[in-house]
């Protein structure tokens, strides 16, 4: 075969998982920053800017659990039992922020409490999901084909900074989408708190990034030998040309720069981890291909994925064009 289906398959997954950090990520960083918001009539201006679309970012987790599930079974089945408490943690927080977001305009009595369920539902499944990212990339112990690590592997000083990474980068994100979505003091205020998450945000991306090498022979190969490490070379150069527009954006007070400089941050960040990962799909040791479910079943499910992602991708375009521009205090989608 010219083109391996697990390959393509990994590139569909790892696309689906990208497109739900991107995009739920920023609503995550909005319930993030919710208690630093100013009053209550800036969080609900807050909660208006991602309500035509929260509920659609989530569809990309879905595609990617989903995916994994079917297509890279073996993966599923190891991964699962390693960080079975961090993704429990995440659904509720999921759940609980979802409920909090429908509840806190219907109440008045318990606005508050649903409010703070908001920001602790978003709190909780972004330091969920960085502690499962830095579980996976200090690798999961494998025995034969199933897991054989500890109850508690996924609770390290390493996953503790990944997500505390993870909290910094989803606020960014969400500071930088309220400065493309607000004006006047609401804008001024996001501009204000992306300054100080951009510095810390960097210093983590930074710190990680000198640690990972180190963690496993194979990311140090992959990162300094030859002649992968000049390809590997490319992706902090980029950053680098992420950064400075990013700066240069909340030096202007550009609208737009700065939410897009952080995109490319999250996207060249993520093109980090492949190159640590490739072509294992969960480290140390389960390549893609040993991963992967008979290719009869992969070629069935990628004629489904071939009509399913593009309808994703349609309306998901779509709604982000029917509510393009700036959100005022007075519009409202509930």
């Amino acid at each position: 075969m010219i083109f391996e289906l697990s390959f393509i398959w990994a590139g569909l997954i790892a696309f689906a998982v990208f497109a739900y950090v991107l995009l739920d990520g920023f609503d995550l960083g909005i319930g993030i920053l919710f208690p630093l918001l100013k009053d209550r009539e800036e969080r609900h201006l807050a909660m208006n800017t991602i309500a035509p679309v929260w509920d659609g970012n989530e569809t990309w987790l879905v595609l990617g659990g989903g995916g994994l599930f079917a297509v890279f079974p073996l993966a599923y089945a190891i991964v699962m039992p390693a960080l079975y408490p961090l993704i429990i943690a995440m659904l509720l927080g999921l759940i609980f922020r979802g409920v909090a977001f429908e509840f806190v305009h219907r109440t008045k009595r318990m606005q508050t409490f649903w409010e703070v369920g908001f920001w602790g539902g978003s709190l909780v499944a972004t330091i969920a999901q960085g502690m499962a990212l830095g579980a996976l990339v200090q690798g999961i112990a494998i025995e034969g084909r199933a897991y054989a690590g500890g109850n508690w592997d996924w609770l390290t000083p390493f996953s503790a900074l990944t997500a505390l990474a993870l909290v910094v980068g989803y606020a960014m994100l969400g500071a930088t989408w309220l400065m493309l979505k607000t004006e006047g003091a609401t804008f001024e205020r996001a501009r204000r708190f992306a300054r100080p998450l951009g510095v810390g945000l960097l210093a983590l991306i930074g710190s990680i990034s000198l640690i990972t090498p180190f963690l496993r022979p194979e990311y140090l190969a992959r990162w300094f030998g030859w002649p992968s490490g000049i390809w590997s070379a490319i992706v902090p150069l980029l950053l680098a040309l992420a950064v400075w527009q990013l700066w240069k954006g909340l030096r202007d007070g550009d609208h737009a720069r700065p939410f897009l400089a952080t995109v490319a941050i999250f996207g060249l960040s993520y093109a980090g981890l492949g190159v640590s990962f490739y072509p294992n799909l969960v480290p140390p040791s389960l390549t893609i291909v040993e991963a992967a479910a008979p290719d009869k079943s992969l070629a069935f499910l990628l004629v489904g994925a071939s009509v399913l992602i593009p309808m994703i991708l349609g309306y998901t375009a779509y709604s982000y064009w029917v509510f393009r521009g700036k959100v005022r205090p007075e519009d409202g989608y509930h």
